[in-house]
C-alpha cells in the first residue's frame, strides 16, 4: 500500500511511553481472548483526530497522565481486516500511570526487561525500535 488508506482501515495508536530508560507495559483485562497479555496502551483514533491526539487523550482516559506524542516507530500491524495498529513514542509530561480501563497491571521496563512480558502479537513489532531507544544515550 503507497498511502494511508483510512476509509477501509481505522487506525489504533499505541503508545511506548518512555521515562527514565524505561517504557510502560500495559496487561490486558479485557477481551478474554487478550486478558493476561501485554502491550503499549492506546486506543482507535475518533473521527477527526489526529494520531498525536488519539494517543493523548487514550493515555489521559487509561492512564489518568498526560503525555505528549513524539513520533511513529516506522511499521503498523493488521489487527484485523478493518483494524490497524501504529505504535508511537510518547513522553510522560505529568501524573503517575495508573491501570484505569482495560488494564489489571502496568509495569516500566528496560530495553533488557522487554521480553519479561508476554506481549500481544500486534504489539511485537515495535520492541526491536522500542529497545533500541532505551538504549540510547540521554540527549539531555
Amino acid at each position: 500500500m503507497t498511502h494511508s488508506d483510512t476509509t477501509a482501515r481505522r487506525i489504533v495508536v499505541g503508545a511506548a511511553l518512555l521515562a527514565d530508560g524505561r517504557v510502560l507495559a500495559a496487561r490486558r483485562s479485557a477481551p478474554a481472548e487478550t486478558a493476561g497479555r501485554w502491550e503499549f496502551p492506546g486506543g482507535k483514533l475518533e473521527q477527526g483526530e489526529t494520531a498525536a491526539q488519539a494517543l493523548v487523550r487514550e493515555l489521559r482516559e487509561e492512564l489518568g497522565v498526560e503525555a505528549r506524542a513524539l513520533a511513529r516507530i516506522p511499521g503498523a500491524w493488521p489487527v484485523r481486516a478493518d483494524l490497524e495498529l501504529q505504535i508511537w513514542t510518547a513522553e510522560l509530561l505529568s501524573g503517575t500511570p495508573a491501570a484505569l480501563q482495560d488494564h489489571s497491571e502496568l509495569r516500566w521496563l528496560t530495553a533488557a526487561e522487554l521480553d519479561s512480558v508476554d506481549w500481544l502479537d500486534q504489539d511485537r513489532f515495535a520492541l526491536p525500535a522500542v529497545a533500541a531507544l532505551l538504549t540510547l544515550p540521554a540527549e539531555r
